[in-house]
């Protein structure tokens, strides 16, 4: 310290990437500071909000080109040591800079307010004197496998994993495991997460209906920035007890954690595709160790990481096989397509059976996991495909306002009156899409009426739920609330449909066209394919008056595929023994180890060069002979945007080999970089290789 009373203040600020500046920076200040608070400081030309890292450097004197803290943002309370933990892990294990992590992970209102600015909001907000509602009055009596469920997260350590059957009641065990731990303590809190939006009204709904409206609050990117700050204001203040949210949750601030629920946790939506890619779920159970809270993670099918770590022992395994009410699981029917007539797109068995339910006054799901009316338009006379003109992709041909979009850039046009080529005017769709799968059920389905609420035969009602039709404000609630009050017959639509829903009145389910996932170069497509089948079977027969008679129908060029034969019989313990299995023998993960060094340029040959360089600077690297580099490769969408995408793998035996090959290499892919040429980015346990 000087002779001024100033000291030298570690703070935090969101840098560049590309700078190469992963740690704090030195400010200087004479205001009694403290880790962790909030502080308005300058860097470069622009004033930004930085966060106090670390006690100060009293033994180190202030250099005089170190600028001043401006402000410290006096109304909201310091971060606490484990949320800095939990980010410098993040920062580390991922290979970002700490800023950008620390930064990224308050709400974007907050970074860009001033001192007084942020002071004015704290004085408008609204009390919260409610007292928090812990009573689980209005719930439903608990099945003997819940209750068994739930004396086990009580009575032991954790982190679980809760192993429960569609429809088996693991919404109503997080229900009870949050209320139990409000009860523990007056100002415990519990943290909610889901993989995706458009699963959060719902849940939402059911946590204030149990707990109160001022007890909970959401957090994810459908929020505006206004609600986004009010809910991290309230929950790291203390005043919300329950946080409900998106991967971004996992880093919400909230000084007394208790309980950490992670619903659907094999969901890919929980790993970060941009920026700093971080799984939130892996992050969910480090942070349950760093605060001593209780991790529970939910799924009818889970993770292979997850189910490993349940079979080692890791995570303790609980296990709902039943439904609620003694409901079964849908029977799984499989149509051999290659024993259809040629373009055939609903079997005619399967037709008869939706017909049959729309008469009975049932719903289908049918899903296609692919939006738009078709994948790519062609001319009939020569070559011309509508490929993207930015990308190394086809532009996806939308029907309703007749446009060809690219759905990896968003470059959108109208369709050609002929063929851009050769002037022929036949240009016609190839594929299928969810918008044609729609209208052809509507062709297909005329002939059949449903039931009015009056018992008086009414014309067939079709809705489709994807991307495209819940893009407006309230759009998704409105259609699942059509859904929900049997006002449409047929659900046609994309993968969010098919889990998470509680949808009663569904009794037929059915998947048109899931082969491609068989035979992908993804190591991990059998899983996903194998969960998203599993999930959408899961949406028929919940209730359980309806179970016995509610029908999976799997439309497949490949019926003797293992896959199918471990659907049939809703045998997921016995596809994840298979999978383990062959990975093991592979040296695949979970037993090794994966990183991808993506590099983007305007060519591919210095997208190229630039990872063979960084391939052979490695020699010598603490780790290095630990691990195995690959030669880089041209990723599956090799232009997006008119930039060419290179990657190369990295894979190791042992996780911390791994990490400190990593960390050596950083700083020698910053010196490698040159500026405007290539941008480089680390992705550590990636989901896609």
């Amino acid at each position: 310290m000087d002779a001024s009373g100033e000291r030298r203040w570690p703070v935090v600020v969101a840098t560049p990437a590309h700078r190469g500046l992963i740690g704090p920076l030195s400010y200087r200040s004479e205001l009694a500071l403290s880790p962790g608070a909030l502080v308005r400081v300058p860097l470069g030309r622009r004033e930004v909000l930085g966060i106090v890292w670390d006690d100060p450097e009293d033994s180190i004197e202030p250099h005089p080109g170190e600028r001043p803290v401006s402000a410290q943002l006096t109304g909201v309370a310091p971060l606490g040591v484990a949320w800095r933990r939990l980010v410098s892990f993040a920062a580390s294990y991922y290979q970002r800079g700490l800023g950008e992590v620390a930064l990224a992970a308050l709400p974007p209102q907050l970074r860009d307010l001033s001192a007084e600015q942020l002071a004015r909001r704290l004085r408008r907000r609204p009390g919260h004197d409610a007292p928090p509602t812990t009573s689980l009055g209005c719930a439903p009596p608990l099945t003997e496998q819940q209750q068994q469920a739930l004396d086990r997260i009580e009575q032991e350590p954790g982190p679980f994993l809760l192993f429960g059957a569609t429809g088996s009641g693991k919404t109503e065990v997080y229900l009870h495991a949050v209320s139990r731990a409000l009860q523990s303590d007056p100002t415990a809190q519990a943290l909610v997460m889901v993989p995706e939006i458009n699963l959060t009204p719902q849940l939402l709904a059911r946590f204030t209906e149990r707990f109160g409206l001022d007890q909970v609050v959401a957090m994810h990117s459908g929020l505006t920035p206004a609600q986004r700050l009010r809910g991290w204001l309230a929950a790291h203040a203390g005043e919300a007890r329950i946080v409900l949210g998106t991967r971004m949750a996992v880093f919400a601030s909230m000084p007394s954690l208790r309980l950490i629920v992670v619903d659907e946790e094999h969901d890919p939506s929980y790993k970060q595709q941009e920026g700093a890619r971080y799984s939130a779920r892996d992050l969910a159970v480090l942070r349950g160790r760093l605060e001593g809270a209780r991790v529970l993670l939910g799924s009818a099918t889970p993770s292979l990481e997850s189910w490993q770590a349940s079979e080692s022992g890791r995570y303790r395994r609980l296990e709902m096989p039943a439904r609620i009410g003694a409901g079964s699981l849908p029977e799984v029917r499989l149509v051999d397509m290659n024993l259809q007539p040629r373009q055939t797109l609903l079997s005619s068995a399967l037709l008869e059976a939706i017909g049959e339910r729309i008469q009975r006054g049932e719903q289908s799901l049918i899903f296609l996991n692919r939006r738009g009316y078709a994948p790519v338009l062609a001319c009939t006379a020569c070559e011309w495909k509508s490929s993207c003109p930015r990308c190394s992709a086809f532009r996806v041909f939308h029907k309703l306002d007749r446009s060809l979009r690219c759905h990896h850039c968003g470059h959108a046009e109208r369709v050609p009156r002929a063929c851009p080529d050769c002037g022929n005017v036949d240009i016609a769709p190839m594929g299928r899409g969810t918008e044609r799968l729609e209208e052809h059920l509507s062709e297909l389905l005329q002939g059949v009426q449903g039931v009015g609420s009056d018992g008086q035969p009414r014309p067939v009602r079709i809705a489709r739920m994807d991307a495209d039709s819940t893009r407006g404000k309230g759009a998704l609630e409105a259609q699942l609330e059509q859904v929900h009050a049997g006002e449409v017959d047929v659900l046609v639509g994309t993968q969010m449909i098919t889990k998470g829903h509680d949808f009663r009145r569904i009794t037929l389910v059915a998947a048109v066209n899931p082969d491609s996932a068989l035979f992908s170069s993804d190591f991990r497509a059998p899983e996903r394919l194998f969960a998203l089948l599993m999930q959408a079977a899961g949406r028929a027969g919940r209730n359980a008056a309806q179970a016995a008679s509610s029908q999976m129908w799997v439309q497949t060029f490949n019926p003797r595929h293992p896959l199918f034969a471990a659907l049939r019989r809703h045998d997921y313990p016995g596809f994840a023994h298979g999978q383990l299995e062959e990975r093991r023998v592979a040296s695949m993960p979970p037993f090794a180890f994966q990183a991808l060094l993506r590099a983007e340029a305007k060519t591919q040959q210095a997208a190229l060069a630039f990872l063979q360089a960084a391939r052979e600077a490695t020699a010598g690297l603490p780790g290095a002979e630990y691990v195995t580099l690959y030669s880089p490769v041209p990723m599956a969408v090799q232009r997006v945007a008119d930039i060419e995408r290179v990657q190369l793998l990295v894979e190791s035996d042992a996780r911390p080999a791994l990490q400190r090959f990593l960390a050596a290499w950083q700083p020698v892919l910053h010196a490698l970089r040159e500026p405007g040429m290539v941008r480089w980015a680390v992705d550590v346990d990636p989901l896609a290789v």
